[in-house]
């Protein structure tokens, strides 16, 4: 053999090589990756001043990689549809705001099969998984709106001083909302435009509730502390917190689409960005949790203080000083208000939860025959409470390969629970992490994902039957 051809083999087989170990170390991180260890830190050995210097000089650079990741993805401006807002008067924003790639259209991608999206990478960049706005950190982060009523209400400071809420406020559900009680439906929205707090829980609802409910409510609106807000050194508020309280997230039983990172995966990259669900028909609800693995919503409230505030570790919950509810009475109490929480109306809707052809319009009614048959929407969302409790895997990951999004691997969301879609135009952004951001998206993305090839009109159709639950 010639030593030129021993050569070329020589360097082509330590190209393969290389080849083979970069394939292997990507193909890894995307799909086999195992963290070091499943606890988190419980000695620390930064001291605090040292921590939140460092911490607030890298937030301006974590902060605006986040954002030019939102505006890489979505188009973010204020545009409410006429005439539709939520119930108390926020408008809704309309328009499927992910961005589609250069020459595409949503008639050509939904006309494209889901191997053939994936090889030409052309899934829309908005309905990839979404980072939590610093993924690598987590955590609860809660919009400025909510920050700035609980420190006036309570001078209790949810601000963090390593990281900001990331998506606007035209996105998400109305602030205050309104609160339905299922034994008085009388009385409308009992809120009085109020935010539920410690100050002003007592005199909301002193004579509308029995004593064990008003007093599940005192200890929903209590504080406790929680990973990020507590006394100790690896807190990320400037003060000594009190803690949260199950309304910061949940305002008013529903949701201010406060986000955290879910409990139940490791290593940091694999967990799942969560928006916060509304708590409105609770009481019909059967199955809790990301994994759907708590059985009632009695069995929801206690692991939420004893295991979920402190990102699923209950080694350092002990240390940051775990709340351990008393299941025969407390927990019992504040399930019992929880399971007050009532949709908001929906006049258009009959006893079966279908629409009442007298009252709907015409594209309401084509959007429910949508919804039941061609889009195949009333498998999972059946009538009346649309939902049927269960888990669902979508198999997003046909339609894009696995890649790391601001600390985020973007890979298989795997089985994800069935959220009611009753009263779904008050509880934006859409989807488990909060990725569609209207309900526009919320039909292109399941137009995709599920193939159904829907027309316009079909797809605004079952926009506005949406609109009408």
């Amino acid at each position: 053999m010639k030593p030129t051809k021993l050569k070329c083999l020589v360097c082509s087989g330590v190209l393969l090589l290389v080849m083979v170990v970069w394939t292997g170390m990507v193909f890894g991180q995307a799909m086999g990756d195992r963290g070091a260890t499943s606890y988190s830190p419980v000695a620390i050995k930064e001291d605090f001043a040292t921590t939140m210097a460092r911490m607030k000089k890298e937030m301006p650079k974590i902060m605006e990689r986040q954002m030019e990741l939102l505006k890489e993805r979505y188009d973010l401006s204020n545009r409410p549809a006429p005439g539709v807002t939520m119930s108390r008067g926020k408008p809704v924003q309309q328009g499927a705001r992910a961005k589609l790639p250069k020459g595409m259209t949503w008639e050509k991608l939904g006309n494209m099969s889901p191997n053939m999206i994936r090889e030409k990478d052309v899934f829309p960049l908005g309905y990839l998984p979404l980072p939590h706005p610093n993924h690598g950190e987590g955590g609860m982060v809660f919009p400025q709106f909510v920050i700035d009523e609980i420190n006036r209400q309570e001078s209790r400071d949810l601000t963090r001083f390593d990281l900001d809420f990331d998506l606007p406020d035209h996105f998400l559900p109305e602030f205050p909302a309104a609160i339905y009680l299922t034994t008085r439906p009388d009385l409308g929205d009992v809120s009085q435009g109020k935010v539920v707090t410690i100050d002003n829980y007592y005199e909301l609802f002193n004579g509308i509730l029995n004593p064990k409910q008003l007093e599940g409510l005192r200890l929903l609106v209590t504080p406790f502390p929680q990973q990020q807000f507590n006394q100790t050194e690896d807190r990320r508020s400037a003060r000594p917190s009190r803690g949260v309280v199950c309304f910061d997230c949940h305002s008013n039983g529903h949701t201010d689409a406060a986000t955290h990172l879910v409990g139940d995966i490791r290593p940091q990259q694999f967990r799942h960005r969560l928006d916060t669900p509304s708590l409105r028909g609770v009481n019909i609800q059967r199955l809790f949790g990301s994994q759907r693995a708590l059985k009632s919503v009695e069995d929801f409230t206690e692991f939420e203080q004893r295991a979920a505030y402190f990102d699923g570790d209950p080694v350092i919950a002990t240390k940051k000083g775990v709340n351990v509810l008393e299941r025969a009475s407390q927990v019992h109490f504040m399930a019992e208000f929880q399971a007050l929480l009532d949709f908001p109306p929906a006049p258009k809707l009959n006893v079966f939860g279908k629409l009442d052809p007298a009252r709907a319009t015409e594209s309401e009614l084509r959007g429910q025959e949508v919804f039941f048959n061609k889009g195949t929407c009333g498998v999972c969302h059946p009538a009346p409470y649309y939902t049927d409790n269960l888990m669902h895997n979508l198999k997003t990951e046909r339609f894009y390969k696995p890649r790391m999004i601001n600390g985020r691997m973007a890979s298989a969301d795997g089985p994800i629970k069935t959220f009611t879609c009753r009263g779904i135009k008050d509880s934006p952004p859409y989807l488990h992490d909060g990725r569609l951001l209207t309900l526009e998206d919320t039909v292109e993305f399941f137009n995709l994902v599920l193939e159904l090839k829907l027309t316009e009109q079909e797809k605004k159709d079952l926009v506005a039957f949406m609109l009408a639950l």
